[in-house]
């Protein structure tokens, strides 16, 4: 007799610490570009201190903002509220003939 284990979770998004789908991208890319403005002033000559406090709050501000997004929209709800701008305020008609011809 074998064993056979079902994986349940097969079509879930993928979810860590809370973070859902995209979220998970967007805070990785946000690491790496504090990481980066790190280096950067830290090269520039701008003191240890006031790197790690700039950092500290940029981090912060990242966190907060990620995780804010992520149980506002969800899954997909970000990327529907970029597409809705897309659609028209309204249709403008001069003719009625387009509502016409759609009785047949």
């Amino acid at each position: 007799m074998a064993l056979y284990q079902i994986n349940k979770g097969i079509n879930k998004p993928i979810e860590f610490k809370g973070l859902k789908a995209q979220y998970i991208g967007y805070l990785a890319v946000g690491l790496v570009l504090l990481l980066v403005g790190f280096a950067v002033m830290y090269i520039v000559g701008v003191p240890v201190i006031s790197c790690i406090i700039i950092i500290s709050v940029l981090g912060s501000g990242l966190f907060y903002q990620v995780f804010k997004l992520s149980h506002k929209y969800g899954e997909h709800g970000l990327m529907k509220k970029a597409a809705k701008r897309y659609l028209p305020n309204h249709l403008k008609f001069t003719t009625r003939n387009v509502f016409l011809k759609l009785k047949k």
